[in-house]
């Protein structure tokens, strides 16, 4: 943007850490509130080859004990979803160049709901998979919400992006992915887990 003449303040990593984890078309707005449609769309796609390309080159990582977790609910027979506020190339990025598949039942972005809201993306994989139970693991209060309005728990994960006024609202909340496996006597045996990415 700066190249272009678009921008010229300093970079706003802490605004977008703030944020981090909404839709992307909300991302924008906020930290573009003064920019075309049209430069935010340009914007998001210049973001997402950069962001798809790093990840495919190795320069990212999975939160600590994500694997571990999904072997663990695989192997006792959880079925596994990712609902993500990212976009769909960005989720299958991360799936392939992580082997997720070999435990994800399936991925869903928030592109597949015209509403941008995580409670209906979650709403649609309930309905989808006829499910009676399940549990929402996330960071933010999107996740959280999403959990609450289609009667799943909640557990709050204090990751980087997590902020404690989100995580109140959380039935459960957890330093490290490994605590679930203790948390699933409480949360019962039949749960579908959907997990943020």
């Amino acid at each position: 943007m700066r190249s272009k003449g678009l921008w010229d303040a300093a970079t706003p990593i802490g605004q977008y850490r703030d944020i981090m984890g909404v839709p992307l078309p909300k991302v924008w707005a906020v930290l573009l509130p003064d920019h075309s449609q049209d430069v935010r769309d340009e914007t998001n796609g210049y973001f997402h080859e950069c962001l798809i390309e790093n990840i495919q080159k190795g320069n990212g990582a999975l939160y600590p004990n994500v694997e571990k977790l999904f072997s663990h609910l695989k192997n006792l027979g959880y079925p596994i979803f990712i609902a993500s506020n990212g976009q769909t190339e960005y989720l299958k990025a991360i799936v392939d160049f992580y082997g997720l598949d070999q435990w994800v039942t399936e991925t869903f972005s928030i592109e597949q709901i015209p509403t941008l809201d995580k409670r209906d993306l979650v709403k649609s994989i309930v309905e989808k998979y006829s499910l009676l139970e399940g549990t929402v693991i996330g960071d933010r209060l999107s996740d959280i919400q999403a959990a609450k309005a289609n009667g799943l728990t909640a557990i709050g994960c204090r990751f980087d992006f997590a902020q404690e006024s989100e995580l109140r609202e959380a039935d459960f909340i957890i330093e490290d992915l490994q605590e679930i496996k203790g948390l699933l006597p409480a949360i019962g045996r039949n749960h579908a887990m959907n997990i943020k990415v």
